[in-house]
């Protein structure tokens, strides 16, 4: 497993590959309150402290969207900086809640490498998974990403 990959054309990726990406993140309540509002979410366990005192959680949780955000942006130096579409977000899954505080790290597995439609680019599927700083995975997802071909 590299700590972060080298390079991003479509080329540089084979399956079988893992990342564990070189940054992490820690969850602000800003970033769960400001973003969740934003996008309407407006669920009791993201904004109800009172409430979810009571329930098996003990505090609000961070909205899955903000995590899957979060996962897929510390991936993305080296999964998508040669992208030229997202083509799929699959099998999204969101195993262990998130806190406010929780500190996110990203890893990586190249699934399958194939031609693409153009002859410039080509189509990388990546199974991204997500921990936090207790070692638990708090997200899951399978990407397909259209990328570019190293130029000659």
């Amino acid at each position: 497993m590299s700590l972060t990959g080298t390079d991003n054309f479509f080329e540089d990726f084979k399956p079988g590959d893992l990342f564990r990406h070189a940054r992490g993140k820690t969850v602000t309540e800003m970033d769960n309150v400001l973003i969740t509002h934003l996008v309407m979410n407006t669920a009791q366990g993201h904004f109800n402290e009172h409430q979810m005192k009571e329930t098996e959680f003990g505090h609000r949780i961070v909205f899955g969207g903000i995590t899957a955000s979060m996962v897929i942006g510390l991936a993305y130096q080296d999964t998508g900086e040669q992208a030229l579409a997202e083509l799929e977000m699959d099998g999204i899954r969101f195993p262990s809640p998130v806190f406010h505080g929780d500190t996110l790290y990203a890893y990586t597995e190249v699934v399958s490498a194939e031609d693409g439609d153009r002859p410039d680019a080509g189509i990388v599927t990546f199974r991204h998974w997500g921990v936090n700083d207790r070692d638990q995975i708090v997200f899951e997802g399978v990407r397909r990403v259209l990328i570019k071909r190293r130029p000659t």
